[in-house]
């Protein structure tokens, strides 16, 4: 073999080796991201659950119609969609669950969430998004604009009204 042919057969591999190395350095997202529901994402398996907000569950309808649990659902979903996910661990939940604060492309979803109406800032267990929180009850977004019970009062509520 000549020296020619020897640098053809390994082009591919080098071009592999390359836009590999591409990859890391940007940070592809994740392979296997979903979400659980509005305040909760899977990420490579693991399910993590967005420390300090409380968002509608899945089934959480608010007064005047509005699927809230759907919709904080969605739009979470839009904020992971194509996205270099990362967390960061804070603490577990009763369940055993990672409660993490997460970010898609260097935003932190909790903030993302409570600033567009879709969760609650869970003042119990953090204060962390109370200014977000004040900002979406001033501009009446998302459940902060329809007639929904916050979360932790639905799913203590007997008819989940």
């Amino acid at each position: 073999m000549t020296k020619k042919a020897t640098r053809r057969q390994y082009a591919p591999h080098v071009w592999f080796c390359g836009v590999l190395a591409t990859a890391l350095i940007m940070g592809w997202p994740a392979t296997a991201q979903s979400v659980i529901d509005g305040d909760t994402i899977k990420l490579d398996g693991v399910a993590y659950q967005l420390h300090g907000i409380d968002a509608p569950e899945t089934p959480h309808i608010c007064g005047d119609g509005w699927p809230a649990g759907r919709e904080a659902e969605q739009y979470l979903g839009k904020l992971i969609d194509g996205k270099q996910i990362s967390c960061t661990r804070i603490s577990r939940n009763r369940d055993g669950e990672p409660v993490a604060i997460c970010k898609a492309d260097g935003v932190d979803l909790g903030a993302a969430m409570v600033t567009g109406g879709y969760a609650f800032a869970f003042v119990p267990y953090s204060a962390r998004y109370i200014t977000q929180e004040d900002a979406a009850i001033t501009a009446q977004r998302g459940v902060h604009g329809h007639d929904c019970l916050a979360p932790w009062k639905w799913r203590a509520h007997p008819s989940r009204g």
